[in-house]
């Protein structure tokens, strides 16, 4: 394998993994080549005046413990509380390593933090997922909630037999009025289309087994013990009660993993798009890759070829060389963008009454889904709450408003004075700041954020199959399988990847297995 190179087209957690992975096993050289000016992807992190917005929220949590492992070699667990811990007098899992990192002393460190995600519901919040304690009964009445427990029971009773779309899917697991009341509104604000035009496997990736006997079953466990291991091996994802975090947000991490891979003689290219490839033999020989900054196009030869590009670029990059049909599936592949707009304010109007203590009395919650009726925001992020380092003054508020738009459309096209306008208009709508508390804010647009599971995607495998027939071409990650992964999914697909070209595998369906309904915790 020696003098071997390996070009990887994007240098999020999948690309970079990768190329992590290859330095590691191999003797092959990773070259990454990176459209954007950043590193990341979309768990990369922007500094705003000191202020860190987290592109999506990222909860570093996986039931892979080679993935946790990962992650904690690279930045290592805290050893000592961090700054709202210290403060507040909170106790959170340690490390006992000796020199284990001080977070008030080095920016190298993986913090623990508290989950804590609500639902915003005629201005009232509830737990996500939801829990049928006193308080969810009050604030939503003895009705509504006698009409979910029948429909619940209902389709316990006769479920769908079938499910073929999304809105099957949830109905299936929480009852048509828990849906129609929690799920229903935010979905299709995501997604921009009705939930009876997507496909259950979104729900499958999303939420897994998680369904209302779960919720309760893990609601009276927690009345008798407490989960105090961060691996929380027999807890459902959206059940966790804690995560690991970088102490200044996941682009931390990232930025971390490129400094090792460049250390080591791998190279990252960025502002260096890939617009062709070229075949020989069968066999992907060469990527044409455009200099954005010089507006040069040069060739880079290679042996091995990593996408992590939307599959709808990917195709585009082969020009003549696809069949009409490959051609027509791919082209139809549909995407969803968003927009996040950071807003710093002095204090909020919502209240905390969740009994969970914090600095300045500012609600616990990481995200929270805004189910209001009215509004475009989606799900809005308290980076406080994330880590304490996130905010440049503890004394102000560091807020994240996600709205979810298509590249081209008439959001997505407004000038950013407007949506910022429209964002803390909303908010203030809605009762979570009042607008004389706005100290500052900006803006960023995320393209292809979430592969969408409607327009071709019935038909990916006809893509799949095309791709495969490239021995020497691995598609990773998020964009690059159109599959709706998590970190830790991407992640896997690029350990699988490596392994496949290390072990001399000749089936790649390893790789497309992750995320895909198996249950991935074992993983070595």
């Amino acid at each position: 394998m020696k003098g071997r190179t390996a070009v990887i087209i994007g240098a999020g957690p999948a690309g970079l993994t990768a190329a992590y992975e290859l330095l590691e096993q191999t003797d092959i050289k990773p070259i990454l080549f990176e459209a954007t000016g950043d590193i990341g992807g979309i768990s990369k992190t922007i500094n705003y005046k000191g202020n860190r917005i987290d592109i999506g929220g990222h909860r570093f949590f996986s039931k892979s413990d080679r993935v946790m492992d990962w992650w904690q070699r690279i930045l290592p667990l805290q050893g000592r509380p961090a700054r709202d811990d210290l403060l507040l007098g909170r106790k959170v899992p340690l490390s006992d390593r000796a020199h284990a990192p001080d977070p008030e002393r080095e920016d190298r460190v993986m913090l623990v933090r508290s989950r804590l995600s609500r639902i915003l519901f005629l201005q009232k919040l509830f737990n996500y997922p939801i829990t049928l304690d006193f308080d969810t009964l009050k604030k939503l009445g003895l009705k509504r909630i006698a009409k979910m427990g029948l429909a619940y029971f209902r389709i316990r009773l006769f479920p769908i037999r079938e499910e073929k779309t999304l809105e099957d899917f949830f109905i299936n697991r929480f009852g048509r009025e828990l849906y129609l009341t929690f799920f229903k509104d935010y979905t299709e604000k995501v997604w921009g289309v009705s939930c009876n035009e997507i496909k259950p496997e979104w729900g499958a990736q999303r939420v897994r087994n998680l369904s209302i006997t779960k919720v309760l079953a893990h609601a009276v466990r927690r009345l008798h013990s407490k989960e105090s291991s961060i691996l929380q091996k027999n807890v459902e994802t959206s059940l966790i009660g804690q995560f690991l975090y970088p102490k200044l947000g996941p682009g931390q991490l990232w930025e971390e993993v490129a400094r090792r891979i460049t250390d080591r003689g791998g190279e990252i290219h960025l502002r260096h798009q890939v617009v062709g490839l070229q075949r020989k033999n069968g066999l992907i020989a060469a990527a044409q890759v455009l200099d954005r900054s010089t507006g040069v196009t040069n060739v880079h030869t290679g042996d091995y070829f990593f996408s992590t590009m939307p599959v709808k670029d990917l195709f585009q990059c082969f020009g003549d060389g696809v069949d009409p049909e490959s051609k027509r599936v791919a082209d139809g592949l549909r995407y969803r963008d968003f927009i996040s707009v950071g807003v710093l304010v002095s204090r909020l109007k919502i209240r905390n009454e969740k009994g969970i203590h914090t600095l300045n009395h500012v609600i616990p919650d990481n995200w929270i889904y805004v189910q209001e009726p009215g509004v475009g925001l989606g799900r809005l992020h308290v980076f406080n709450n994330w880590s304490p380092y996130m905010v440049q003054d503890p004394n102000t508020v560091w807020l994240g408003l996600e709205y979810f738009c298509n590249e081209g459309d008439g959001l997505w096209s407004r000038p950013d004075d407007e949506i910022i306008r429209l964002a803390i208009d909303e908010l203030a709508r809605i009762d979570v700041i009042e607008k004389d508390s706005v100290l500052d804010s900006t803006l960023i647009r995320m393209p292809k954020a979430y592969p969408a599971y409607f327009g071709t995607y019935d038909e990916l495998h006809v893509v799949r199959a095309f791709t495969e027939g490239i021995s020497n071409l691995f598609l990773i990650g998020r964009n690059g399988m159109h599959r709706y992964n998590n970190q830790d999914h991407s992640m896997l697909t690029a350990m699988r990847a490596v392994a496949h070209i290390v072990q001399g595998l000749s089936s790649k369906d390893h790789i497309w297995d992750v995320n895909a309904g198996e249950e991935y915790h074992e993983e070595n």
